[in-house]
């Protein structure tokens, strides 16, 4: 049986097994987690889930792979979701996640990552295979080309704990990029995180633009309010989103 990857849907399916104990390593996976899996695919990774941990659940969109999940459907410590993870109510899962392991699918990774950050509170570690430009976004540094909203929201709730470079014949079909499996284990998230998460995605929205002049163009704050904060956190009102450090972010939020 085979079944042809879709492209619209950012499929590569995880082929080779020798991958999987680099995964094992980096999830710290033990009997008594609960893993979500989003993008299943050929079951490959799910397998390996449910032979090591309490329960799994596998969540995936394209209903043509159903035969190739019908056997782990079976299985007492995995369920089956079909339908788009960005829209799916994952927080009400029984029992409650607590590690995101993934090889997640291309279009749909950045959402994904910066959605579970607070939406899914019983998380406490992510494995995640992703595109190697996306893995190094993550955890980049301030003013470098690879800083953005996600990376400060990322390390605003969790700390790198691993990352391992993947090479492209793991997969089927191999994609035109490089992957990497990266992981994190969670922070507790600062007080009042989706205020300051609708903060950091209007002061990268503009990215050429100051942040007062980013700030005021999303209808986030005033550049004079905006100008304001940034005076009372110790920056001027040239400031760029992309000079902040990720708490700088937490104090200007504060401060508007």
């Amino acid at each position: 049986m085979r079944v042809r990857p879709k492209k619209e849907l950012g499929q590569h399916f995880l082929v080779d097994e020798n991958i999987l104990g680099v995964i094992e390593r980096l999830a710290e996976l033990g009997p008594d987690d609960v893993a979500l899996e989003i993008g299943p695919g050929l079951g490959v990774l799910t397998r390996h889930l449910a032979d090591r941990c309490r329960h799994v659940h596998a969540v995936e969109l394209d209903r043509s792979l159903a035969p190739w999940l019908a056997e782990l459907e079976a299985r007492a410590n995995v369920d089956v979701y079909w339908g788009d993870a960005l829209r799916l109510d994952l927080a009400a899962l029984d029992p409650p996640p607590t590690k995101l392991v993934a090889n997640l699918p291309y279009n749909v990774a950045t959402p994904i990552v910066a959605e579970s950050l607070a939406g899914l509170p019983t998380l406490e570690l992510w494995c995640v295979m992703v595109q190697r430009e996306v893995a190094d976004r993550f955890f980049a540094s301030p003013s470098t080309k690879a800083y953005g909203a996600v990376s400060v929201l990322v390390q605003l709730a969790a700390r790198r704990t691993g990352f391992h470079p993947v090479a492209r014949t793991v997969f089927r079909p191999p994609p035109n990029v490089d992957s990497a499996l990266v992981g994190f284990r969670r922070l507790p998230l600062p007080a009042a995180f989706e205020q300051v998460k609708a903060i950091v995605e209007a002061a990268f929205a503009h990215r050429r633009k100051t942040l007062p002049n980013s700030l005021q163009l999303a209808g986030a704050a005033t550049r004079e309010q905006a100008a304001a904060a940034l005076g009372a956190i110790g920056r001027d009102a040239a400031t760029r989103a992309e000079a902040l450090e990720p708490q700088e972010f937490v104090a200007l939020t504060e401060a508007l």
